[in-house]
C-alpha cells in the first residue's frame, strides 16, 4: 500500500494513528479501495440503475459501474429490456470485459443464469427428474424449448402430440425427462414421450392401489376387438370381455360400443402384479336370471325366438338376456335330424321348459310331442 504523508506538524509515527480515528479511517477506506480489482470471469453483484435502448446500466460498488449490453441481458427472445429487468433489481453478474477507458465493465447477466441452469440441469439429469420446459418454436425435426434460460430441442420423435399439433403447442409448459446435457457444445436434448410414460406408469400404479372388486367406475372406450373393448379408466385400459357387455348376446362390441364412449362399469377382478383389470358392463343393469326365477317353471310352453345355431342345437332366448338351449336331440323324434332342419334363426317358437336352473344359468328346452303348426310361434304358455 502506498505511504499515507501525515499533514504538517503531525507525527508518523505508529502510535500517532490510534490517537487520530479520521486518520485511521482514511487509511482503511484506501486499503479497501485498492483491493477492488476486477477481472474478466468474476461474479460481482450489482444493482441495476438505468435502463436504455442498447443495454442496462448497473452499479456494482467502489464507484464502478458496469454495462449490460442488451444481447447479454437475457438468452430468450424479448420485445423490451424491461420484460426482463427492472431499475433496482439487484443480480449477480459476469464480468465479460475488465474496466475500459472510462472505468467501466462489461457484463453479462444471461451467462450467470446459463451456467446455474446448466448446474441445475445436469443435478436433474442425474437424479432422472422431470422438468418443465415451455415450447417456443417448431424446427425441422422436432421444437425448441426454453428452460432455466437455455434453449433445448426436443426431436419429432420424443413429442407425445396426441390430438393437436405441435404449432398448437407453443407458449405451453410440458413435463421433460433430460436426454443430453453437453455444456461446451451448448446442447439440450430433452423427451416428452419418456416424461409421458413415467406419468402414466405412476397414474397405473395409483390406480392399480385403489381400485379393488365391486367398485363403480367410469372410463372412455379407447380401442375395441373381437374379445371385447378396453377402458381407459385414467391412465390404465381396462378389459371389458364380450360376455360382460350385456345381458344378452353380442355378436361384436362394436354393435353396442363405439369408441370415445364414456362408460360406467363394475370392477371385476384386479390383478396387481399384472396389471390387469376386469369389468363387466352388464352388471350395472339388473340380472334378468334372477328376474325369472318366479316367472317361468319346468313343464310350462313357453314362447322364444331362435337367435344362434349351433352343430349341438340352438339358442333360444325366451327373456331378454335369457337364452335357452334347446339341444339337436330334443327338436325331433326323428333320429339325426340337422338344427337347420328344424329351426332358422330368427323364428318363433314354442317349445317346452324341460329343465330350469336359473341359478345355474341353465335352461333346456323341447320340441318333441309339440304339434308342428306351434313351431310358427304363439304366446306364452
Amino acid at each position: 500500500m502506498p505511504q499515507i504523508l501525515k499533514p504538517k506538524g503531525e507525527s508518523n509515527s505508529v502510535s500517532d494513528t490510534t490517537q487520530n480515528p479520521l486518520r485511521e479511517e482514511f487509511e482503511k477506506l484506501l486499503e479497501e479501495t485498492l483491493q477492488f480489482r476486477y477481472e474478466q470471469g468474476d461474479i460481482v453483484t450489482g444493482d441495476i440503475v438505468r435502463i436504455e435502448r442498447d443495454g442496462v446500466l448497473v452499479d456494482v460498488g467502489a464507484k464502478s459501474e458496469g454495462f449490460v449490453p442488451v444481447k447479454e441481458v437475457s438468452n430468450m427472445p424479448m420485445e423490451h429490456i424491461d420484460d426482463v429487468v427492472k431499475v433496482g433489481d439487484r443480480y449477480e453478474f459476469y464480468i465479460l470485459r475488465e474496466e475500459n477507458e472510462y472505468g467501466q465493465l462489461t457484463l453479462s447477466l444471461k451467462r450467470v443464469a446459463q451456467a446455474r441452469g446448466w448446474v441445475k440441469l445436469e443435478d436433474q439429469k442425474k437424479n432422472d427428474e422431470t422438468i418443465r420446459a415451455k415450447i417456443s418454436a417448431v424446427v425441422k425435426g422436432g421444437v425448441v424449448v426454453d428452460v432455466y434460460g437455455l434453449r433445448g430441442f426436443v426431436p419429432a420423435s420424443q413429442l407425445r402430440v396426441k390430438g393437436t399439433t405441435p404449432e398448437e403447442l407453443i407458449g405451453m409448459e410440458i413435463p421433460m425427462k433430460i436426454l443430453e446435457t453437453d455444456t461446451k457444445r451448448n446442447k439440450l436434448i430433452l423427451s416428452q414421450r419418456l416424461a409421458v410414460q413415467e406419468e402414466k406408469a405412476a397414474q397405473r400404479e395409483k390406480i392399480l392401489n385403489t381400485l379393488e372388486a365391486g367398485q363403480i367406475v367410469s372410463g372412455e372406450v379407447v380401442r375395441i376387438a373381437d374379445f371385447g373393448a378396453f377402458i381407459d379408466l385414467g391412465g390404465l385400459d381396462g378389459l371389458l370381455p364380450i360376455s360382460e357387455i350385456s345381458w344378452e348376446r353380442v355378436s361384436h362390441p362394436s354393435d353396442v360400443l363405439k369408441v370415445g364412449q364414456i362408460v360406467t362399469t363394475k370392477v371385476l377382478k384386479v390383478d396387481q402384479e399384472k396389471g390387469h383389470i376386469s369389468l363387466s358392463l352388464k352388471q350395472m343393469q339388473p340380472d334378468p336370471w334372477q328376474e325369472i326365477e318366479d316367472k317361468f317353471q319346468e313343464g310350462q310352453v313357453i314362447t322364444g325366438t331362435v337367435r344362434k345355431i349351433q352343430s349341438f342345437g340352438a339358442f333360444v332366448q325366451i327373456y331378454p338376456g335369457v337364452d335357452a338351449l334347446l339341444p339337436t336331440v330334443e327338436m325331433s323324434e326323428q333320429p339325426n335330424v340337422k338344427p337347420e332342419e328344424v329351426v332358422q334363426v330368427g323364428q318363433e317358437v314354442k317349445a317346452l321348459i324341460k329343465k330350469f336352473s336359473p341359478k345355474e344359468h341353465k335352461i333346456s328346452l323341447s320340441l318333441k310331442g309339440m304339434d308342428v303348426s306351434d313351431l310358427l310361434g304363439g304366446g306364452n304358455g
